[in-house]
């Protein structure tokens, strides 16, 4: 069975949850994946490239002064000519936007999953739409799956099959960090102690938190590693203390993490991050480095319950956090509760039990 997603979010933008997801089910099954249109472009074409995880990535462009309609009738035309050059008959359906239903509502799948990664309604410039195209996608799809436990809370009533996969790792990949010793160009010259951050730079992202620890502490170095979406670059905090190195390779972020002395997580408490599970989580306690986190609920539970991560709600106690965690002297102890809670996550588990779920519905619906 072939399976199509629709997708709010650029392939070659930052490697998250999708790729992590589709590139391991491209290893039993075709994927394709159709991102939203770049529009107010020259001409109307569609671009279409195999990315290195063997995901067919489906890239449609559209020419200046399309209203919605003509948009939507675009890309209807777009899904036609995939299924057609392509010749899909036997498919499911993936979605990670709602936004998709006007333009694939007509399809008939083997399956619908909807991969509900975020509330994307909370977000900056979310469509006014968009609540009642989710509440459409729930009706029609097969399968639930949410990004995070406080996701499945808030979705759980809205469906009868719906499953909490929060974020998985590589533990491989982020566990190089501990034993990296090729230190990142632009990097190098940072002075110690370092606090690193990898991730979209949004309104999410707590600008004040980070500006006053800069401020009471000059001699301490923030490295902030991310595209910059959705808010003014300007609004941003420059100090010579806070260095913004821009975006890098998913493959290139274990050599980063491992010259950092502790990694933070500084998301702002607001509607944008009430639901979200941030994956860097997992992955820099994979590198093997201290994390100092505001309260996102999937982070206190359960990463501060557990004691792997450092809970702080102010400037005044993220130093006090810091000051212990640059003091101690052995994290031989912590290490060793870290690994055993991290043993068996991983975005290979993840996937396979997923599949598992999938193939049980396409077996229930030849019952």
């Amino acid at each position: 069975m072939d399976l199509v997603c629709f997708s709010h979010l650029r392939w070659n933008f930052v490697f998250q949850r999708p790729q992590h997801l589709l590139g391991r089910m491209a290893k039993y099954q075709r994927v394709f994946y159709v991102e939203e249109p770049y529009f107010n472009e020259p001409e109307d074409r569609i671009e279409v490239h195999m990315s290195n995880e063997n995901v067919l990535v489906v890239t449609p462009h559209t020419k200046a002064g399309h209203g919605t309609e003509e948009a939507h009738s675009f890309q209807r035309n777009v899904v036609h000519k995939v299924w057609s050059d392509y010749t899909i008959r036997n498919f499911g359906l993936w979605y990670y936007t709602p936004m998709a239903l006007p333009f694939t509502r007509h399809l008939q799948p083997r399956v619908t999953i909807f991969d509900c990664m975020d509330e994307l309604s909370a977000f900056r410039f979310a469509p006014k739409e968009l609540i009642d195209f989710e509440s459409e996608l729930f009706s029609r799809a097969d399968i639930v799956f949410t990004g995070g436990h406080s996701l499945y809370q808030a979705k759980k009533q809205k469906h009868r099959n719906v499953h909490a996969f929060p974020s998985s790792i590589e533990k491989e990949h982020f566990a190089k960090a501990r034993i990296c010793k090729d230190e990142p160009l632009d990097q190098q010259d940072i002075p110690h102690p370092r606090f690193g951050f990898f991730g979209v730079l949004d309104e999410r992202f707590d600008i004040d938190l980070v500006k006053k620890v800069a401020e009471k502490k000059p001699d301490w170095h923030f490295v902030l590693i991310g595209p910059v979406v959705k808010i003014d670059p300007e609004t941003l905090p420059r100090l010579k203390n806070i260095h913004y190195l821009g975006q890098k390779n998913y493959a290139d972020l274990p050599s980063y993490i491992s010259g950092w002395d502790i990694a933070t997580i500084p998301f702002a408490l607001n509607e944008s991050t009430r639901y979200i599970s941030p994956t860097k989580t997992p992955e820099y306690l994979a590198a093997g480095k201290p994390v100092i986190s505001t309260a996102i609920r999937d982070v206190v539970t359960p990463y501060g319950e557990n004691g792997l991560v450092h809970i702080v709600s102010s400037a005044k106690e993220f130093i006090e956090k810091a000051e212990e965690e640059l003091n101690r002297a052995d994290r031989a102890a912590w290490l060793e509760k870290v690994d055993g809670f991290l043993e068996g996550n991983s975005w290979d588990n993840t996937c396979g039990a997923m599949r598992k779920l999938i193939e049980q519905k396409l077996m229930g619906s030849f019952n």
